[in-house]
C-alpha cells in the first residue's frame, strides 16, 4: 500500500505542468523501486539487535536523463526520500542517521540506465536519527546539540504562537535516540495526547507544543 501510494505520487511529476519538464526517458517509479530493492538488500542487525538500513543513497544518472529531471529535481528527491522513511516504518527498519537522497550525473553513464549506491552515514556523535515535521511539512534535522523550541527567533524550532512559551521545550539527544523535556511552559509539551515533563520519542509521536502539533520522525 505504502509503495502504490508513493508510486502514484511520483508518477504526478510528470502529469500536468512538469510533464513539459521531462525529456528523460526515466520515469521516476522506477527509481523509487530501486532505491527500494537498495533498501532490502543493505539490511544489516546493529549492535542493539535492530534492523538498520542504508540513509545515504546516489542516484547515478547519464548526463541526458539528469538534464532532463534537473527542472524537478527537488521535488523528486524529496519524494524519493519520502518513499525510503515510509518503507523503512513499514518494515520496521532503523536508519544510523538523516534519510538523504542525491541525483548524480555520471559522465558516460547511456541514457535510460541508472545505479543507486546505499551508504550507512551516521547523524553525528552517536545519536541517531529523528527529525521534526512541522505543520506546514518543514523538517528539521536533530542533532546531538540540543534543539530549543520556542516562540523566540534564536530558538532552533522557532514557532510563532500564542500558545507557545517564549523558550518552551527541548529536544536532546540521549543514547541512540532524542527526548522531549518541557522547560516549564505555560500551555504545556505533550506527546500522544499526554502532557509530560519529559518523553523518550518513538518513531511517529505526535507532539504539542501549546497547541501547535509537530511530529517525530526517527529520519
Amino acid at each position: 500500500m505504502v509503495l502504490r501510494s508513493i508510486e502514484r505520487r511520483l508518477e504526478t511529476l510528470v502529469e500536468g505542468v512538469f510533464a513539459r519538464a521531462f525529456r528523460s526517458g526515466l520515469r521516476p517509479v522506477e527509481l523509487g523501486r530501486r532505491l527500494l530493492r537498495e533498501l532490502d538488500d543493505g539490511r544489516s542487525v546493529g549492535v542493539s539487535g535492530r534492523t538498520v538500513v542504508p540513509n545515504a543513497f546516489s542516484i547515478l544518472l547519464g548526463p541526458q536523463d539528469a538534464e532532463g529531471f534537473e527542472s524537478v529535481s527537488a521535488s523528486l528527491v524529496r519524494e524519493l526520500s519520502d518513499l525510503v522513511r515510509e518503507h523503512a516504518r513499514q518494515e520496521g527498519y532503523h536508519f544510523m542517521g538523516p534519510v538523504k537522497v542525491n541525483l548524480v550525473t555520471e559522465e558516460g553513464r547511456r541514457p535510460g540506465t541508472f545505479a543507486v549506491i546505499g551508504q550507512f552515514l551516521e547523524a553525528g556523535l552517536g545519536a541517531g536519527a529523528g527529525s521534526l515535521v512541522l505543520p506546514g511539512g518543514q523538517r528539521v534535522v536533530l542533532a546531538e546539540v540540543v534543539t530549543t523550541v520556542g516562540r523566540l527567533p534564536d530558538c532552533g524550532v522557532q514557532l510563532v504562537d500564542a500558545s507557545v512559551s517564549r523558550v518552551h521545550a527541548e529536544v536532546r539527544a540521549r543514547g541512540d535516540g532524542f527526548v522531549v523535556v518541557d522547560l516549564g511552559s505555560t500551555n504545556g509539551t505533550r506527546v500522544n495526547g499526554v502532557r509530560v515533563g519529559e518523553r523518550a520519542l518513538a518513531d511517529g509521536d505526535e507532539l504539542q507544543f501549546g497547541t501547535v502539533p509537530v511530529r517525530f520522525s526517527a529520519s
